[in-house]
């Protein structure tokens, strides 16, 4: 039984939500996002809540069930509240900066590493040494969230990259004389 799939997503003020044709769309101030819905489970939009239920009890229905909840409710807070993702640039010399629809970073190699900011997502740098991903749907502020830190991920020697600002580096010692 799924412990996510039984609780109904609870649909915030100055979102709407419907379902046309097995497509759930989500429309709030911040902009719009669709889901493709499983023939596997039934979901039901009434009195303000989204409720997912199971058709049946097989494996692929039970598994459908808690997914599905789990990517409206996500939907529901992308659009009215969005998501966000912030990076720390640690090293000396290592900076960021957006120039128009680009992110370039200088990030310890011979030339610098421009990343062309998706559509729909927003990047800005508050300081040189940090890169805020923002945007509405949260797969995709992840994913541009990690294709930045993989330019440089965070060495374990010097913690020398690009981190979460939560991430903790595990740190090895160096060399001994």
């Amino acid at each position: 039984m799924s412990r996510v799939g039984k609780y109904p997503v609870e649909i915030p003020q100055g979102v709407n939500v419907a379902i046309v044709d097995g497509i759930l769309t989500a429309k709030g101030k911040l902009g719009e996002l669709t889901l493709p819905l499983s023939h596997h489970v039934e979901t039901t939009v009434e009195d303000g809540k989204v409720s997912v239920v199971p058709k049946g009890t097989a494996a692929p229905a039970r598994m459908m069930w808690g997914t599905t909840r789990a990517l409206v409710a996500a939907m529901v807070k992308g659009v009215s509240t969005g998501y966000s993702k912030t990076l720390e640039i640690t090293g000396t010399g290592y900076r960021a900066s957006v120039q128009g629809s680009n992110l370039v970073m200088n990030l310890g190699y011979s030339h610098d590493v421009v990343y062309a900011i998706p559509a729909g997502i927003k990047i800005t740098t508050p300081r040189p040494t940090a890169v805020t991903v923002e945007g509405v749907d949260k797969q995709r502020v992840g994913q541009v969230a990690l294709d930045i830190r993989n330019f440089r991920a965070p060495e374990p020697y010097k913690g020398k990259g690009v981190r979460y600002d939560n991430e903790v580096i595990r740190r090895k010692e160096g060399k001994k004389k």
